[in-house]
């Protein structure tokens, strides 16, 4: 360097790089669905000392429908579970006919009071799993038959031959206790984004009779523990998850249901003992069923 001559400035330190956006939490502030958690015993009380508003009907009939693997009869085992204050079979489930459905035969399964030896004014009825195939499956006819009450006890389905006027299985005159007065849909919640679009499809098209017929509608949304880890370390996180909310959210979309119909649970499959939060669950779900049967029972009496 040259007498005179400045000496090059230094480079500038570079800047720090900008630290990492934090990842949005995976739970909300507050719970966006209040539950009685510690409700378990007032909320069993409540169904045990329900009665149809309408005297010339017996029961609330709660009709099941759903894809394969759903979790129907393993609901219904898990409601008769809570009642019975034990792990029961009532409902015949098989875990490794995962895509084919095990429910062949209609049949309506009531909840027994132990102490009594009488049944409980609501029961239910689940039918084969929607499938993508035709030819498999439920048959959307015989569905809609099940709905108006048309399906006799003991009638097995056949998914290529709907049940018609005339066969061994036809009921002919229905009573107003024979029909449906509550549809509920049991989706998988770990299985949402993979449900075929054809299985939707038909679960909207006995969504709109059931509509017509004015049967109220609703969703249990199974496997919640599956879908989302936080639910499956503990039940209380269910409507703190953002993951279940959005699960939820798109089973609305899809079926076309309104988010307050449609309720997150986890049926029993591999305890062998009570869980109170699942029982909490399980009974604000049946509550709400024989609420909206109940609504519809009023319905037909002043009809």
């Amino acid at each position: 360097m040259g007498f005179g001559e400045s000496k090059p400035a230094a480079p500038a330190p570079a800047a720090p790089a900008p630290a990492p956006a934090p990842a949005p939490p995976k739970v909300f502030d507050e719970p966006w669905r209040n539950t009685p958690w510690d409700g378990r015993d007032k909320l069993l009380e409540d169904l045990m000392a329900y009665v149809p508003c309408n005297p010339d009907i017996e029961h609330v009939r709660i009709l099941l429908d759903g894809p394969i693997g759903a979790g129907k009869s393993s609901f219904i085992n898990s409601i008769n579970n809570v009642f019975q204050n034990k792990i029961t079979m009532k409902a015949q489930v098989d875990s490794a006919m995962a895509d084919k459905s095990f429910t062949t035969i209609y049949k309506t399964h009531k909840i027994e009071n132990r102490k009594t030896g009488i049944y409980y004014p609501f029961v239910f009825n689940d039918v084969m799993g929607f499938e993508k195939q035709s030819g498999k499956g439920v048959n959307e006819d015989d569905l809609i038959k099940a709905l108006t009450g048309h399906v006799k006890e003991g009638h097995k389905f056949n998914p290529i031959h709907p049940l018609t006027e005339g066969d061994l299985g036809y009921n002919k005159s229905p009573s107003p206790s024979d029909r449906a007065h509550c549809l509920v849909s049991l989706i998988p919640a770990d299985k949402i984004a993979l449900m075929d679009d054809d299985v939707i499809k038909k679960m909207r098209a006995i969504r709109v009779k059931a509509s017509e017929l004015g049967i109220p509608q609703m969703v249990i949304l199974t496997r919640a523990d599956m879908a989302c880890p936080l639910v499956k370390d503990n039940l209380r996180n269910m409507y703190l998850s953002k993951y279940i909310k959005e699960k939820m959210e798109k089973c609305s979309i899809r079926l076309g249901v309104p988010v307050n119909c449609i309720l997150p649970v986890r049926n029993y499959h591999e305890e062998i003992d009570l869980d109170n939060e699942m029982d909490v669950l399980l009974l604000r779900a049946l509550k709400q069923m024989v609420n909206f049967g109940d609504d519809f029972l009023k319905e037909m009496e002043q009809s």
